[in-house]
């Protein structure tokens, strides 16, 4: 609206003060005369230059300064629905639906982001959030706190792993059936600086702790440590906001314990900034590099280059990708195969090369919306094929990588793209994901139908945390993971625990499963203990022990 009136005033005010200026002033009386009406007579013609331009902002709709001001049909019936349909209609509810309709017919990377879901997917990105500090699961309809984070507002309040978390401010309910989890966030999460009182039960007693909530962290690496000599391995999770402040931190860290050698494991890492794994590619090539480039219908090419001498540049490096491993994974590990920088190992990347840009929209909702491809330096795109009419086939793809054989067979895990030759003569492909340059197959012990049913349930995690629970004071006196290994090697004893609570909580009986299957299972549940005793890396410690990825790497780095 100001746009509209306040330059049509303006122009009211040109109109006519030329003519005020022919006034006569060659006597006294007219002076006087026109000291007593100019001021008044500038007012009326404010007056009548504010009621046009309302008028002709009313008529026109913004025309002048927004376009033609007419509906379109889309418009014209979310209109006539708000206005005249027969039974009370939520219109955000069918707005999102066209919209989700809409960007589906586009490709399968841009999407539509409701406002109440905008800050917990911005918080993902920019590596923070606002809250208690605390990783929580529901089970038996109650929240288990299962780690409190060291130096955040929980442990600074006096939150325990396993409190029982009953209400928050004395009025809000957090445990039974009808609770749901976005609701159990939304009373947990708040603004720094901001107080919640949360009633809790520890040790069979109730008590009342006052939390003052702060800024959380949110780590995108989960582990950083020397697993052989002279070798790091460093796993990242995703690329957020502060993944290359954090990645330098583990780097240097290594370096300074004899680092010479690296494995950087991008499994299971769906993406993120491209500026941050553009950075860290950075710290491995040479000066004046491509590292990547973007380009679109509407978008100009846009080159990143390594600019500055990087702090791993002439290492053995070894990175590992999976199915899984997308979009800015696929950026860094592609450019650094694409110049024979690092041995790639495991299994086809997921095959996302298009690039979303973010657009904030007037009720605070976003669309993130496809703008470009990227290429690697070789030129690759590897972006998989998709159809704009068939989204579930493209969701589908990678459980039919598996039910091919291609999770299992390395001559079947090619992609049918262009063939590239990179400067050290090696054979790389676009359009369909990053090929490794050596073949990992899955663990097929991990995929029977009985211990996926197991996995997915989430059993061994709780089986895990009330164990760790029930032996606390034991536990809390391990303080590494080597020692850890010595106190805690699960077997029989803690089979049969396991099994009992299996077939009670989830009637499967893990009797069924293979020799395979139950060793599998025992190294997990050690591996979970070493994540409630030494967080996240703890968990890798053990964990990689048995990987045959990372097994595979240190034989290529030895």
């Amino acid at each position: 609206m100001c746009t509209t009136t306040i330059p049509i005033a303006n122009a009211g005010l040109q109109i006519y003060l030329p003519t005020l200026s022919k006034v006569r002033t060659s006597t006294l009386m007219a002076n006087k005369k026109l000291q007593v009406w100019l001021p008044l007579l500038l007012s009326a013609l404010m007056v009548v230059g504010m009621i046009i331009g309302y008028q002709l902002h009313d008529k026109t709709n913004s025309a002048f300064f927004m376009g033609s001001g007419k509906k379109n049909s889309v418009q014209e019936v979310l209109d006539l629905i708000k206005e005249r349909y027969v039974d009370p209609e939520k219109t955000d509810s069918i707005s999102q639906l066209v919209i989700d309709n809409l960007l589906s017919h586009l490709d399968p990377h841009s999407a539509y982001i409701p406002s109440k879901y905008l800050n917990d997917v911005n918080d993902d990105l920019m590596g923070s959030f606002q809250g208690i500090g605390v990783e929580y699961q529901i089970f038996n309809d109650t929240v288990n706190v299962m780690n409190v984070i060291k130096d955040g507002p929980g442990e600074k309040a006096g939150l325990q792993v396993g409190d029982m978390l009953l209400k928050a401010n004395d009025t809000t309910n957090l445990t039974g059936k009808k609770m749901n989890p976005e609701e159990i966030r939304r009373n947990l999460r708040g603004p720094a600086e901001s107080s919640v009182k949360i009633t809790l039960l520890r040790d069979g007693k109730v008590m009342n702790i006052t939390v003052i909530r702060g800024n959380i962290p949110v780590p995108t690496i989960d582990a950083a440590y020397i697993i052989a000599p002279q070798t790091g391995y460093i796993k990242l999770n995703k690329f957020g906001d502060r993944t290359y402040e954090e990645f330098m931190q583990n780097l240097e860290k290594l370096q300074k314990q004899g680092m010479k050698k690296l494995i950087l494991d991008l499994r299971g890492n769906g993406g993120g900034l491209v500026t941050e794994a553009t950075a860290i590619a950075d710290e491995f090539l040479d000066e004046d590099k491509m590292i990547v480039y973007t380009e679109g219908n509407e978008s100009p090419r846009n080159e990143y280059k390594s600019k500055k001498e990087g702090l791993f540049e002439k290492g053995p490096l070894a990175v590992l990708i999976d199915e899984s491993s997308a979009s800015a994974s696929e950026i860094l590990s592609g450019a650094l195969q694409d110049w024979d920088r690092a041995t790639i190992i495991g299994r086809r990347s997921f095959g996302k090369g298009l690039v979303q840009q973010q657009f904030q929209l007037s009720d605070g909702s976003a669309v993130r919306l496809t703008v470009a491809r990227y290429f690697t330096p070789l030129g690759r795109n590897i972006q998989k094929p998709y159809s704009n009419k068939s989204r579930k086939d493209y969701e589908d793809e990678l459980l039919n990588r598996y039910h091919d054989g291609e999770m299992l067979k390395a001559d079947s895990s090619n992609t049918k793209g262009k063939a590239y030759k990179t400067p050290g003569g090696h054979t790389v492909y676009g359009g369909g994901g990053i090929t490794p340059d050596i073949f990992v197959p899955i663990d097929t012990t991990k995929s029977t139908i009985a211990y996926t049913r197991f996995y997915f349930r989430n059993t061994l995690h709780i089986f895990v945390y009330k164990y760790f629970i029930a032996n606390k004071a034991k536990f809390q006196k391990v303080t590494n993971v080597a020692q850890l290994a010595q106190q805690f090697k699960p077997g029989e004893t803690e089979w049969a625990a396991l099994k009992a609570m299996t077939l009670q909580r989830d009637g499967i009986n893990i009797s069924e499963v293979t020799p395979a299957e139950k060793a599998t299972i025992l190294q997990r549940m050690q591996a979970l203990m070493a994540r409630q005793v030494a967080q996240t890396e703890g968990y890798y410690e053990v964990e990689n022990q048995s990987d045959s990825t990372v097994k595979k790497a240190l034989e290529v780095l030895r």
